[in-house]
């Protein structure tokens, strides 16, 4: 490609995003390449505390518990204290903990500490993405839930490779350098990012939206249903994936190099995938998305070596680039801007749920069946999560604009492209 079209491709994936939103993405940034905790804490557990494999399991699933109790109390925090505080108190609570962490002793301390890293590291997820959504124009929402997701992946990758010199020298470093980073990502929104939460009209102040207003959702919260078991297969790439390596006589190797691909793919592919699907019809990737998600994963039942494996993992990663940052910007589509907090929060729920289901539903379908019928599931689940966004994405509503807001009163506006 020539230099020129290469600078114009680049001009136009970054412009008409304000700078608010920019702050917000350097503070993704400086967070995840800190993200030291979660790529160790299973060695940590195991080696330099001689735990069990079990306990660093159920440690594991602990932490995700976290996740799924703050996912609905942060997103009310976000509508009602403001987008901004809820994310300082997120992340001064995240550093907070995370250094704790590095000092327990003890099976329970380390346990309880570990749930609530989870808790409070989650909760900063629902006030991010609906600031997100406050800041970007509707038309650039899925441009910009790209860029985030890029710029969280490009951090991890960076953390993973820095982890294991770090955990070489020293594990309480690992935790005290993720807590400072974490700390630095406070920073950066004290700083840089104003609060964006929108002033509404007086007659959308006073039609406020609860919990039980979401849940009474009914359109929404299948969407919510999908995204879990869409999340529920993505998963299967940490948890089921490497087992069934295992059974095929792969080594832990083999496995590291063939779920490489997915950091590496996401890094290269995000953002020009990105400009293929910025504007084209939502529904339509939504289905081919859970397709793909389903039949990447029931491929691997046909997978015997390292190459064919890591052909499965390029198909399904494909299905993440395309999925995330599109359900992103559906699940802000179908919010109200005043509950657009509490949506979120709901929205992120489903993540975290995933995280727990997938463990207990991979271990027993192969402990019970065999990998095999666990692949042919997945296919299922896409195969079913297609059909339904298809059912559900009919006649969607338009996009919510910041005409609903009352003028001068709104967070930042954004910038014209």
């Amino acid at each position: 490609m020539p230099l020129t079209a290469l600078r114009r491709a680049a001009r136009e994936t970054v412009s008409g995003l304000p700078r608010e939103f920019w702050w917000l993405w350097t503070s993704t940034i400086v967070n995840r390449l800190g993200a030291f905790v979660a790529t160790f804490m299973a060695l940590y557990l195991t080696l330099e505390r001689g735990y069990s494999a079990s306990y660093a399991g159920l440690v594991a699933s602990l932490h995700g518990l976290g996740g799924v109790v703050s996912a609905l109390g942060s997103g009310v925090m976000a509508d009602r204290l403001g987008r901004r505080p809820t994310l300082l108190i997120a992340q001064t609570a995240t550093a907070a903990s995370i250094a704790l962490l590095g000092f327990m002793h003890g099976t329970v301390a380390i346990a309880f500490v570990a749930f609530l890293v989870g808790m409070t590291s989650n909760a900063s997820r629902p006030a991010m993405q609906a600031m997100t959504a406050d800041l970007v124009r509707p038309q650039d929402r899925v441009r910009a839930f790209s860029l985030h997701y890029w710029a969280v992946n490009l951090g991890f990758a960076f953390a993973s490779i820095a982890a294991g010199f770090v955990a070489e020298f020293s594990y309480l470093a690992g935790f005290l350098i993720e807590a400072g980073m974490t700390l630095a990502c406070a920073v950066v929104v004290f700083l840089k990012v104003p609060e964006s939460r929108p002033m509404l009209k007086d007659e959308q102040a006073a039609d406020g939206v609860t919990l039980g207003a979401v849940l009474r959702d009914g359109r929404y919260m299948a969407v919510v249903g999908l995204s879990c078991l869409i999340a529920v297969l993505f998963q299967q790439g940490n948890v089921a994936l490497p087992i069934a390596m295992g059974l095929a006589g792969l080594t832990p190797a083999d496995y590291g190099l063939a779920i490489a691909l997915n950091g590496f793919l996401i890094i290269a592919l995000q953002v020009p995938v990105m400009r293929f699907i910025e504007h084209r019809d939502p529904r339509a990737l939504m289905i081919i998305s859970s397709l793909l998600a389903g039949y990447g994963f029931g491929l691997t039942a046909f997978a015997g070596s390292v190459g064919v494996f890591a052909l499965t993992v390029c198909v399904w990663t494909l299905a993440e680039i395309g999925y995330t940052p599109t359900q992103a910007g559906l699940a802000v589509r179908l919010s109200p801007v005043s509950g657009r907090g509490r949506y979120q929060g709901m929205n992120t729920l489903a993540w975290s749920a995933a995280a727990l289901i997938a463990p207990l539903m991979s271990g027993t379908v192969i402990d019970h069946f065999g990998p095999k019928w666990l692949w042919g599931l997945c296919a299922l689940v896409g195969t079913l999560s297609g059909f339904g966004y298809g059912v559900l994405m009919r006649r969607l509503p338009e996009e919510r604009t910041s005409a609903e807001t009352v003028p001068g009163e709104a967070g930042p506006e954004p910038r014209p492209a």
